[in-house]
């Protein structure tokens, strides 16, 4: 059974940071391309970085360039975003998912998301 468990959300600060973690099981970790995707309040959800199976890869949407960092460890099966420099627009409910190739933006699955509130 695939399972994604996303961690570490939570309140912070306009300018503070946070590392989201992704556990995944139930599936080979390694073969796969890992996204995060996010939903705000009452909008859809949008594409935030993908990174190939490897790790060697990495791709933003333009609104976190610069600011977020994806990144993967295979041999613990885990998936993380470095998130710097917090905005009030970064609140949003975080999912990791595997997607079906690295930048096709279409998912096989995706977790229970773990909130991110960024607010003074």
């Amino acid at each position: 059974q695939v399972q994604l468990v996303e961690s570490g959300g939570g309140l912070v600060q306009p300018g503070g940071s946070l590392r989201l973690s992704c556990a995944a099981s139930g599936f080979t970790f390694s073969n796969y391309a890992m996204s995060w995707v996010r939903q705000a309040p009452g909008k859809g959800l949008e594409w935030v970085s993908d990174i190939n199976s490897g790790g060697g890869m990495t791709a933003y949407a333009d609104s976190v360039k610069g600011r977020f960092t994806i990144s993967r460890d295979n041999a613990k099966n885990t998936l993380y975003l470095q998130m710097n420099s917090l905005k009030p627009d970064d609140t949003a409910v975080y999912y990791c998912a595997r997607t079906r190739a690295y930048r096709s933006r279409t998912y096989y699955s995706r977790g229970q998301g773990t909130q991110v509130t960024v607010s003074s």
